[in-house]
């Protein structure tokens, strides 16, 4: 089979490759969609770490079942499916609490790291194991199925937050998975969603998601706006999508006292805080990983149309064209947000 390989940081190669053999527990999807998450395009060159060459990436991605296992249930040929990301292994105390996404042994789609390697979905089949699947309802299409996962990862740290009618919240970070928490939060019932981002394309992208105000953070102190807007109060709730000090300061210092900071971007693995203002206000700190359970809710809300997908898809191209897209993405070239792969 045909697959994109990150041969070494910073290049890929589109060539031939093993095709999966599945397990009995397990599925052979041929895959007819694959995006591109920001995680890839950090991975690509060394430094996050949990992309080690050679391996291909990939765990955004939805398909059709080609070959099933002898173990196999509830699932057939000719399936339309997705998957989550992360392979859990069904049975530790975590994975048995319903919190899938801590599981101890987990491993996720597309990521090589110290502990372990787990070949992703930019190639035309994969292999997934029965447990972590879920079939799509005909009038979702493929192209926006494979977005149900940065959409699970979003919703996911909504549920986290305890997000309250008419609360304020503020979304520092405006690419797809903050564009997904604008839109959630506007159905969830906030009274002002606040976008910041330095980038004016994803404002804009913000304002059409649901935010009611958009802040351009390298033009304006966003943080004596945001008092402004709120009378001096600060935010309820601010949700950080990034992960480096700068962002990680403007969502903490927005906030009430008493306020919840939502932490999903870890494009840093450590940051210094400001540990004063958050103790002096008694400021509250949750960390939000991936997803635990959100899938089948995700494909409801997409298949009522409660989400907006077409505003995030900026291309759709093929998986053999990969290697220009990431090269686009890597030096953020203007007016791209997620671009889909197609085998």
């Amino acid at each position: 089979m045909k697959a994109l390989v990150l041969e070494q940081y910073g290049k890929f190669i589109y060539k031939d490759v093993s095709k999966p053999q599945i397990r009995p527990n397990e599925v052979l999807v041929r895959v007819k969609a694959c995006a591109i998450c920001g995680s890839d395009v950090h991975g690509m060159d060394g430094s996050t770490g949990r992309r080690i060459p050679p391996i291909i990436m990939g765990h955004e991605a939805a398909g059709i079942i080609e070959e099933i296992g002898k173990q196999v249930k509830n699932f057939k040929i000719g399936d339309r499916v997705t998957f989550d990301s992360t392979i859990y292994c069904d049975d530790c105390s975590y994975c048995r609490s319903g919190k899938i996404n801590l599981c101890e042994n987990r491993k996720v789609l597309g990521v090589s790291c110290n502990g372990y390697h787990q070949d992703g979905t930019f190639a035309e089949y994969i292999a997934i194991p029965q447990h972590i699947l879920y079939r799509l309802p005909d009038n979702i299409n493929l192209n926006h199925a494979s977005l149900i996962e940065p959409l699970s990862v979003a919703l996911h740290a909504i549920n986290n937050s305890f997000v309250k009618l008419n609360d304020t919240a503020i979304v520092v970070g405006s690419g797809m998975i903050g564009l997904l928490v604008i839109q959630l939060l506007k159905i969830a019932g906030c009274g002002m969603i606040i976008a910041v981002d330095i980038d004016s394309f994803k404002l804009e992208k913000a304002l059409i998601s649901g935010a009611d105000i958009a802040l351009k953070s390298d033009e304006v102190d966003v943080v004596k706006e945001v008092l402004k807007l709120t009378k001096g109060k600060g935010a309820d709730i601010s949700f950080e999508i990034v992960g480096i000090p700068k962002t990680i300061e403007i969502a903490t210092k927005c906030l009430k006292k008493e306020g919840l900071l939502t932490l999903i971007g870890n494009l840093s693995p450590e940051v210094p805080i400001p540990l004063q203002f958050i103790v002096t206000r008694e400021i509250k700190i949750k960390g939000s990983c991936a997803s635990a359970g959100e899938y089948s809710t995700c494909i409801d809300m997409i298949s009522k149309r409660e989400i907006n997908l077409d505003i995030l898809i900026s291309k759709v191209s093929t998986l053999k064209e990969g290697a220009k897209w990431f090269d686009k993405l890597s030096r953020s070239e203007p007016g791209l947000l997620k671009i889909i792969l197609k085998p």
